[in-house]
């Protein structure tokens, strides 16, 4: 992508390919380049990034080496890079600090000792002296500045700068988390385990997975927190926190996902309580907020009839459409809300109606009224049923006597579901078809309950007798 970039071709889909490099890569590609300061904004190539190209080695490592002269660490740097490109002298168990890799490098030039593999220190001393040669430096034997390799380890591999976790009681230390949000941990017993922040240089393929639990650092030097200080920038966060149920607004000054410093945001901009809750309760669920009894019956009454008139416009208040869409119809009404508690107290039901552009609400009340009058005056809620089945009405049979057809919402076009009661608001037959019931099965009904329920009317004829909601005595 360097390459490219330094060609005047910084999108490579403008090229025609044998085998295209994967998306995902030169996306990855791109972001690191950037962070070496070797792309602009716009993918196309820095003055620093022409310079990387003089080095025939990875961007990372040519990075490390101009970055290192100019910080006049050059032979510490031609050393470093070096090691970095060969496989570890030192055998299994060393320990995972590059400041020992270093001083046996050295003490083998300087003539002070054999620690390590002979063969691959030769072959690093080598590569180290061809990178002194395009550095214009000469070789340094002295004893390695560990706070430098750190230095330039950070100049390399910025996303694996690291602070070192709480400890737990009883737990072990060397644990750490990156700059890019993954948990990387020391062996047990590493002499770096108790450094405050660390530049990992060497990792397991796990810690670069942001998915997984943790990684293990193989080779890493100790960072000054100065360091991780001159990298670091204020930036305002606003987030869920999921196991308190609160949102937490702060300033933090931070590198990448390490945060050294915080203070408490006062002024949160709206856009951003509202993109922080609308994360909050699509990772936790719509469950977070409460539909009442309206709300939930306005949901059902308008998916009915977006089945009902699949041609027009009702809009979708499924659950996975008010999540898809929750910025735009919640935003309005979050208002101060920071907490779990807040959002289960929030009156939804405005905010639902606001999604029905005129004339929606007059045809919702006239295609899908919340109730209807049955015979005896009395106004009952139906129960709506987001599939778009029948709504249910459920009433005392005796309220009814004399109706003879089943009532209907939608224009007429759909009969209502009769759950028919009895005196004691149980089911005794769930009908459409009124009449039916009136001429058959009403009688069997009649023979079961007249005993139980004496006191209220079972007359012969349902169809002349009165319409009553109580007993006898009391009447209609």
């Amino acid at each position: 992508m360097l390459e490219l970039a330094a060609w005047g071709a910084p999108d490579p889909t403008a090229l025609a390919w044998l085998d295209a490099p994967p998306a995902p890569r030169v996306d990855t590609a791109r972001l690191l380049l950037r962070g070496l300061n070797a792309l602009d904004d716009t993918g196309r190539v820095t003055p620093e990034g022409q310079r990387l190209l003089e080095f025939p080695t990875h961007p990372r490592l040519a990075h490390l080496l101009t970055g290192g002269a100019q910080a006049g660490l050059g032979p510490l740097a031609a050393d470093l890079a070096a090691l970095l490109e060969e496989r570890d002298p030192l055998p299994p168990g060393s320990g995972a600090d590059l400041t020992e890799r270093v001083a046996a490098l050295r003490d083998g030039r300087a003539g002070r000792g054999d620690r390590g593999d002979a063969a691959v220190l030769e072959r690093v001393e080598r590569l180290s002296r061809q990178w002194r040669g395009l550095l214009g430096v000469r070789p340094d034997n002295a004893e390695p500045d560990a706070y430098a390799l750190g230095e330039l380890i950070a100049l390399a591999y910025p996303e694996r700068l690291a602070l070192a976790r709480e400890v737990l009681p009883g737990g072990a230390r060397g644990r750490f988390l990156l700059a890019g949000g993954q948990g990387v941990a020391l062996p047990e017993g590493d002499a770096l385990a108790g450094a405050p922040a660390l530049a990992v240089a060497h990792l397991d393929a796990r810690a670069l997975n942001p998915q997984n639990a943790e990684g293990r650092i193989y080779l890493a030097a100790p960072l000054a927190l100065s360091t991780l200080d001159a990298r670091a920038g204020w930036a305002e966060a606003v987030r869920w926190d999921a196991r308190t149920g609160t949102l937490l607004a702060q300033r933090e000054r931070r590198v990448g996902a390490l945060i050294l410093e915080t203070r408490p945001l006062k002024d949160l901009p709206a856009e951003l309580r509202v993109a922080a809750l609308a994360g909050a309760i699509r990772a936790e669920g719509l469950h977070l907020l409460t539909f009442s009894r309206e709300a939930e019956a306005l949901r059902a009454r308008v998916q009915s009839l977006r089945h009902w008139h699949p041609e027009a416009d009702w809009p979708d208040l499924s659950d996975a459409a008010l999540l898809d869409t929750l910025e735009g119809w919640l935003g309005p009404v979050l208002g101060t809300a920071r907490t779990r508690d807040d959002l289960g107290r929030l009156n939804l039901l405005p905010a639902l109606e606001a999604l029905l552009p005129w004339p929606l609400p007059q045809q919702l009340g006239d295609l899908a009224p919340t109730h209807l009058t049955v015979p005896t005056g009395n106004r009952i809620r139906l129960e709506y049923r987001a599939d778009g089945s029948p709504p249910i009405l459920a009433v005392k049979l005796q309220e009814l006597f004399g109706l003879e057809q089943t009532p209907a919402v939608n224009g007429g076009r759909t009969p209502v579901l009769l759950h028919l009661l009895s005196p004691a608001g149980r089911p005794v037959q769930v009908t459409q078809d009124l009449r039916s019931f009136w001429n058959s099965s009403y009688f069997e009904v009649r023979k079961d309950l007249r005993g139980r329920y004496p006191k209220h009317p079972w007359p012969d004829d349902p169809w002349t007798h009165a319409p009553m909601k109580g007993t006898k005595r009391r009447g209609v």
